[in-house]
């Protein structure tokens, strides 16, 4: 596949964590998280969000975000999140499958749901007809590419927290966010309230291994067991565990994921000196959303590979990753150029 802005996905894995992976690769050590690497990595999760996380790793993010909201909700309660929700879209149904409950959807342009698009689905607290509100699951990033502010996220965790329910967060680019917003990892999640985090690693430069983080103790009882029936247990955990001892060595995390922001940028810019394309998000993370004709879709996926978000309105999306350089983007940008003067 030619380099090209498809997905932080597509990028291979940093040469730091692929080194932290062969150097755990020495002899024997005892399986399923009871090595050496795996205890350590403990501290570590705890030196970066606070004393109070428990944090338990795990394959994927679906996986992380299924075990999250498994652990805090029953098959009578709901999930209430973006219309625009990986775990709506891009889940197959895990989510409703897994938890016996339903998601209830906001709507939104942005990706970003707000105090008021939460509360219309406050009516029927306490009646047994109806399924019970548990969960406010949000993105940080959204799926859009736009960032909440710290206030906004506090707004959420206070009204979640006053009506007896929880705060979730989806945070497969949450160091991209952290980076962009210039705030610890912790900053950004126990110090606003959040209740637990699905934390990624994969998209950033990991060759595998999510994390699901609680910040209340009596979500992470039984958890253990949970991720065990949801195969979720890696046995050989040291290679997971090692990766994320190199990912936050010297805020490795924050030094890939501020470049894919930078990267996003540059191609912004650029991208806006080309008038037949216009870019209908802000630009705040990794990822650049934008509109243009058919035609010009079309004659670029000739050469790069990206996916087309919205069809009907002729919008794609284009991430940038660790890896991705300023060349990958003179070039992907000058072949859009000649294209849009045919």
């Amino acid at each position: 596949m030619k380099r090209g802005f498809g997905s932080d996905n597509h990028s291979g894995i940093h040469p730091e964590i692929l080194n932290a992976i062969f150097e755990a690769n020495v002899g024997h050590a005892m399986a399923y998280g009871e090595d050496e690497w795996t205890q350590e990595i403990e501290t570590i999760f705890k030196q970066a969000f606070g004393q109070e996380a428990n944090a338990f790793l795990v394959f994927n993010g679906t996986g992380a975000n299924v075990l999250a909201l498994k652990a805090m909700t029953q098959s009578f309660q709901a999930v209430i999140c973006a219309d625009t929700a990986h775990i709506h879209v891009d889940e197959c149904g895990a989510p409703e499958h897994f938890l016996g409950g339903t998601l209830l959807l906001v709507n939104t342009s942005d990706g970003k749901i707000t105090v008021e698009g939460v509360e219309q689905y406050f009516k029927n607290f306490g009646f047994q007809h109806h399924i019970q509100p548990k969960v406010i699951s949000i993105s940080q990033p959204t799926e859009l590419g736009t960032l909440y502010q710290p206030d906004e996220i506090v707004a959420l965790a206070n009204l979640a927290h006053e009506n007896n329910m929880y705060l979730h967060v989806d945070g497969a680019r949450f160091s991209n966010a952290a980076a962009a917003l210039n705030m610890s990892l912790k900053e950004l999640s126990a110090d606003l309230g959040v209740d637990a985090l699905s934390f990624g690693g994969t998209k950033n430069g990991l060759m595998m291994g999510e994390a699901v983080i609680f910040f209340r103790p009596e979500l992470a009882e039984n958890f253990v067991y949970r991720r065990k029936q949801v195969a979720q247990l890696y046995s050989k955990m040291r290679f997971m565990s090692a990766q994320f001892k190199a990912y936050f060595k010297d805020d490795l995390w924050k030094k890939l994921a501020q470049h894919s922001n930078n990267m996003a940028q540059l191609l912004a810019q650029k991208i806006l000196e080309i008038k037949q394309v216009q870019i209908v998000q802000k630009v705040e993370v990794n990822g650049v959303f934008a509109r243009m004709a058919p035609e010009i879709i079309a004659a670029l996926l000739e050469d790069y590979f990206f996916y087309e978000w919205d069809e009907e309105q002729h919008e794609v999306r284009w991430l940038c990753s660790w890896d991705t350089t300023e060349d990958d983007i003179n070039s992907f940008t000058e072949k859009l150029r000649r294209i849009t003067m045919r």
